[in-house]
């Protein structure tokens, strides 16, 4: 993981583009389910790999156990 490309490692708490300090939640994408963060502008970070169901993400998002 590079420095700064996730919220964890150092990317800046606040979208630069609406202002709005980003949701952490359970999220999903064609390579699967993810925890990561959504603005206004739409998705804003990926916090964790990929999931291959929404219960392990669930489980993972619980225990605060994720990470890239």
């Amino acid at each position: 993981m590079i420095p700064g490309e996730t919220i964890a490692s150092g990317g800046p708490e606040t979208c630069p583009d609406c202002g709005k300090t980003p949701t952490l939640g359970i999220y999903r994408s064609n390579a699967g389910y993810y925890i990561g963060t959504y603005c206004d502008c739409g998705p804003y970070s990926r916090e964790s790999g990929y999931y291959s169901t929404r219960e392990k993400s669930n489980e993972a998002f619980e225990q605060g156990g994720y990470e890239r």
